[in-house]
């Protein structure tokens, strides 16, 4: 029987020390700390009262002392292990026992405040009541991080609690015996299971899967970014503020901060790996970065260096600010204009790939290829190109670049893929079945809004223009446009359409002001369009119906026939939008 790890019995003050080390690697990003306040108490409750707090699991990372990291702000050596399962309660322990903050979910910091009440051994999250309660210890962490000695830590505590009410000899000496037993939290046993290097990620995961009983997933991604944060520290903090940047809005300096996507840093890791490596698929890219050949199984520093140089050189260009808005426009000459347009995140990173190697790698002039990115961000869009087996099909795009040599060979290239999805039958057929749907997010809903944009459209009775309405930076206590039932719901029910799914078509929907929406009501459609229609004469009528897909005397067809119609005159409509960016 082979065993691939080998078990290592450790104290907590020595999981803290090679942590310090950098024996042991502990990155803010592999995964950021998710764990809740209340949570962190209940691990140091349980390890107060002796409780096992489970297993942890490292993997040794394959390459022997005194190897650096790139980068001008290197650690001193790095990690000889890998965390791959715990590192919720390291963060913990590490950050309570030295003091110092965490990564929270949203990339802000903020330390961990437990609170301890000697007098009943009861552990809280600290907060101003507590903070203000001499019974408490308000800050574990100065048992341990602070400036005074346990000693005198104590005897001030005590004082304090004098100053409050009486203490007896005997409840003196049962605090100071809590209080110690408190501080000795720093011996607490822990079991590691530690993987050979030989072992490889998938492996891991297994292992990792059977082990872990939180239903956590390790994926490609997590490795590569535990990697990063052993390897290049450096590069983990760049994705790290990057990725910050993006959830803030700020004034008077260049930001990262859009209206269409907050990414994650492994979601931009894919772009780096798409940019420099043109893979999509991230297990071999990952074995590639540990410096491993693929066909002998050994490792080689010097091949890894040279892997990170070119990841380096990639995320520089991943995260470089020009590039980034530049690729943001492509999304707006598309005709989308906000987060609540985009249903694919992975079409619109694997689309950035696409133009970050149009620029780099192929020279391709601006104006070029913010057309052919514009094309193919609307046809990965509306086909959901990207959301069955998305690396797959990332594979296939890019392999089309094998021996493409020049910009209009890479413009060409993408067009005839665009060419081949949007076939006659797609329009005429296969669009209107796509739009045969009462989903609120689908991506044939959001191509015609797109389309709309694309076609400088008014909304509905309006004179404002669609792309105006549904601008993400115009915000009211009421939605500058709305979403309208042509014909409205009560009508339908009492015509006898009770189901949900049919009364709210993507069919029966019609973009309108607010205020329209709300007057309408449940009026029927051949007693309220009439009026409406009235605003309107001639040549601004027909438009005004044309971009609304709206058949002639519609208002007086039964339900079922309109939206048979109306899905062929939508389709059209995408079909016209998108042959403005043809």
């Amino acid at each position: 029987m082979t065993t691939l790890f080998k078990e290592v019995n450790y104290s907590l003050s020595k999981l803290i020390h090679d942590i310090e080390m950098g024996e042991i690697g502990l990155p803010e990003i592999q995964r950021p700390f998710i764990w809740k306040n209340a949570k962190v108490r209940d691990l140091f409750d349980s390890m107060y009262k002796g409780f096992p707090v489970g297993y942890l699991l490292f993997w040794s990372n394959g390459v022997g002392d005194g190897h650096r990291q790139i980068g001008v702000n290197a650690k001193q050596k790095v990690p000889r292990l890998l965390i791959v399962d715990g590192q919720q309660r390291l963060t913990s322990l590490f950050s309570v026992l030295k003091g110092v903050p965490v990564v929270r979910e949203d990339y802000s910091k903020s330390p961990i405040p437990i609170a301890f009440r000697p007098r009943d051994q009861k552990f809280e999250v600290a907060d101003a009541a507590i903070r203000r309660d001499p019974e408490f210890i308000a800050d574990i962490s100065q048992l341990w991080s602070g400036k005074l000695s346990r000693n005198r830590f104590v005897r001030q505590f005590i004082n304090n609690l004098r100053e409050s009410h009486p203490i007896s000899d005997d409840e003196e000496d049962e605090l100071v015996e809590t209080i110690d037993r408190l501080y000795d939290l720093q011996n607490y046993p822990f079991t590691a299971l530690e993987l050979s290097a030989t072992v490889d990620e998938e492996q891991v995961a297994d292992v990792f899967v059977r082990i872990n009983s939180q239903g956590v997933t390790l994926n490609q991604a997590d490795f590569i970014l535990t990697l990063m944060s052993v390897f290049w520290d450096e590069g983990r903090a760049e994705l790290e503020a990057f990725c910050r940047d993006s959830r803030q809005p700020v004034t008077g300096k260049p930001s990262p901060f859009n209206y269409f996507i907050q990414p994650d840093p492994d979601q931009l890791l894919r772009v780096s790996v798409g940019l420099g490596f043109r893979r999509a698929r991230l297990r071999h890219v990952y074995s590639i970065l540990r410096g491993k050949d693929l066909e002998t199984e050994t490792f080689s520093d010097e091949r890894r260096v040279r892997q990170f140089i070119i990841l380096q050189e990639a995320q520089s260009s991943v995260l470089n600010l020009q590039n980034w808005h530049e690729f943001l426009k492509t999304l707006m000459r598309a005709g989308y204009r906000s987060e609540k347009m985009i249903t694919s995140k992975m079409a619109l990173l694997y689309t950035y790939s696409f133009f970050l190697i149009g620029k780099r790698d192929y020279g391709t002039e601006a104006h070029a290829l913010r057309g052919v990115i514009a094309r193919w961000f609307f046809m990965s869009a509306l086909t959901g190109r990207y959301t069955g087996s998305p690396e797959t099909v990332m594979e296939q795009d890019l392999a089309r670049l094998r021996g493409v040599d020049t910009a209009d060979d890479f413009v060409r290239t993408l067009d005839r893929v665009i060419e081949s999805a949007f076939t006659e039958d797609f329009w005429k057929i296969t669009l209107p079945e796509y739009l045969a749907t009462s989903s609120a997010r689908s991506p044939s809903l959001f191509a015609y809004y797109a389309a709309l944009n694309l076609l400088d459209a008014k909304v509905l009775f309006s004179e404002m223009k669609v792309s105006e309405l549904i601008d993400p930076a115009v915000r009211g206590r009421k939605a500058a446009i709305e979403r309208h039932h042509l014909f409205p719901r009560a009508y339908l029910q009492r015509l006898g359409f009770d189901s949900t799914r049919q009364r709210n078509q993507i069919a029966n929907y019609a973009l309108v002001e607010w205020k329209d929406n709300i007057d309408i009501r449940d009026t029927s459609p051949a007693d309220y369009y009439p009026d409406y229609a009235s605003r309107f004469q001639g040549a601004d009528l027909y438009r005004m119906r044309y971009w609304h897909a709206l058949p002639e005397n519609w208002h007086q067809m039964d339900y079922t026939t309109f939206l048979e119609e109306r899905r062929k005159r939508i389709a059209q409509v995408i079909k016209d939008g998108f042959a403005k960016i043809w």
